[in-house]
């Protein structure tokens, strides 16, 4: 369901890649990337809060807490979690030649893996590969990086932008893999975004939470989060332009870019939901904070009888009234609520809407982008969540992901 579109794609100065296949798949497929970053960039990362997080995940927050980041190492075709003690035994194996390779400290080195869960990596394949990765790396070789970290998914997912701020350019780019196991928390995905904006680690680190609270933290597929969510925001600080000397209308364009992209690799990663026919966009308007917002949404999101109900364009708005009454919010009283799908109203005054008629809801539910406007009448905030449906081929994906 991901629609193709053709990207301009920009370098950004500071940044190397590498990608190759290392034989992680049966099918030959990239499956393995390095990425090398110059010794003043900065690196900010928002992982997993799935308690059990892959070595991967472990590794990669300790180094960020205590070194500086030189080399990034990426998988695909193999999550190393579930794996204990030989997880993180495998990871330094496969690290110490990179070390050698390019002269650093592990320390220096991030990890990232997604795939299979409690399989061990095949770290000899990734020792083999590295000096090929080394001989490979380039600045343009970002197309390559955003297929190499895909699993399930069936295409990359990539954006970038040059955008003019003071008369000096800043360039963003950035890709995410993501199509099942998806729901915040972070969302079930690999995203790595850079820039090159001078910019201090305090500063990267509060506008990066931001973005993935409002764009990874904000979708969800079928409600499971992974082992291995990471999140990676670079600043190769190759820009003559310094974040820290903008007015504040300068700072605000800056992040509404970035923002945007974030948005959009978010949604890249819901039209391509495993088996999904539906992109769903879930509106709770008039709300009294965004925390309540966010609930409300996200029970509607993640309601199987929703999202099968969508996949069958049947407007059961019963299953979305339920799901709004199953949510963690602390409202108690729904009879004030609207709901609409697209703009047609259902249900008002605590009961269906005198003038509702199915005919037209069939009708809306056979697009392809679909939006359910939940008014709550409490308050004056605002909230979008982005799902899919749950369809036949969702169930086939995952029984055979395996097999």
């Amino acid at each position: 369901m991901v629609k193709k579109k053709v990207i301009k794609l920009h370098s950004l100065d500071g940044i190397k890649l590498s990608s190759i296949y290392s034989g992680m798949y049966p099918k030959k497929r990239l499956d393995l990337s390095i990425i090398e970053l110059d010794e003043k960039s900065i690196v900010s990362g928002i992982f997993t809060k799935n308690k059990a997080k892959s070595p991967s995940v472990i590794i990669s927050e300790k180094h960020l807490k205590s070194g500086k980041p030189r080399y990034l190492i990426i998988n695909s075709g193999n999550a190393n979690a579930g794996t204990g003690v030989d997880g993180i035994k495998d990871i330094e194996k496969y690290c110490k030649k990179l070390e050698k390779e390019f002269s650093c400290n592990f320390k220096d080195i991030l990890v990232f893996s997604t795939g299979v869960i409690g399989e061990r990596i095949k770290k000899n394949n990734i020792i083999k590969a590295i000096p090929k990765l080394k001989k490979g790396l380039n600045k343009e070789n970002w197309i390559d990086f955003s297929k190499s970290i895909l699993t399930t998914d069936t295409g990359n997912k990539i954006c970038s932008k040059k955008i003019k701020i003071c008369g000096e350019t800043v360039t963003i780019t950035g890709v995410a893999k993501g199509s099942g196991m998806i729901h915040p928390n972070m969302a079930t995905m690999l995203s790595f975004v850079a820039t090159d904006i001078k910019i201090s680690k305090i500063q990267l680190n509060s506008i990066h939470k931001k973005l993935v609270d409002r764009s990874y933290n904000m979708i969800t597929v079928d409600g499971d989060t992974s082992t291995n969510d990471s999140s990676i925001l670079i600043s190769s600080r190759k820009s003559k332009l310094s974040y820290e000397k903008l007015n504040s209308k300068d700072k605000n364009f800056f992040y509404s870019s970035i923002e945007s992209m974030y948005i959009e690799l978010a949604k890249c990663i819901i039209r391509d939901g495993e088996g999904a026919t539906k992109f769903v966009s879930i509106n709770v308007d008039k709300i009294k904070n965004k925390k309540q917002g966010k609930s409300i949404g996200m029970s509607v999101a993640n309601s199987l009888l929703v999202k099968t109900a969508l996949f069958a364009e049947d407007p059961n708005w019963g299953r979305i009234l339920s799901a709004i009454g199953n949510s963690d919010s602390s409202i108690k009283d729904l009879s004030n609520i609207e709901i609409y799908l697209g703009k047609i109203l259902i249900f008002k005054n605590n009961k269906i809407y005198e003038k509702y008629n199915e005919e037209f809801a069939v009708k809306y539910l056979k697009n392809s982008d679909i939006e359910i406007n939940i008014v709550i009448n409490n308050g004056k905030e605002s909230v979008t969540v982005w799902t899919s449906d749950l369809s036949y081929e969702y169930i086939k994906i995952n029984a055979e992901y395996r097999t």
